[in-house]
């Protein structure tokens, strides 16, 4: 059975701008936090997310590995944030889903990408 790199791809994308949405929603709309500025939020949450984002879109192996590496820092914040907080379980869980997404779309990828050369 051959997987094509593609439908991996795709899956990296969607977890990546799944993720990136929720992550702004979730901030800005859906709960913010009562404790600290919004903008400050934003920046931390989503800043991580961003930095591999170019070399993504451009189907850079390294930088796919990259955003495979950051996805879990978003897997242990959604699977924490599930345990935590009851109020907020929906939006964490499908954080932990998209996490995953990228995860395995991207780190599939790169294997896929890596025996093609």
């Amino acid at each position: 059975m051959n997987i094509k790199p593609i439908y991996c791809y795709i899956t990296a994308l969607t977890g990546f701008f799944g993720l990136f949405a929720l992550l702004m929603l979730w901030n800005t709309i859906l709960a913010p936090s009562a404790h600290f500025p919004v903008a400050l939020v934003l920046l931390v949450a989503v800043t991580p997310l961003l930095l591999p984002m170019r070399g993504l879109l451009d189907r850079n192996p390294r930088s796919c590995a990259w955003a495979a590496y950051i996805s879990l820092i978003y897997f242990i914040h959604g699977s924490v944030e599930t345990y935590v907080n009851a109020d907020e379980r929906l939006y964490s869980s499908l954080e932990v889903i998209l996490s995953l997404m990228l995860f395995f779309g991207s780190a599939f990828y790169v294997r896929l990408t890596g025996k093609q050369n």
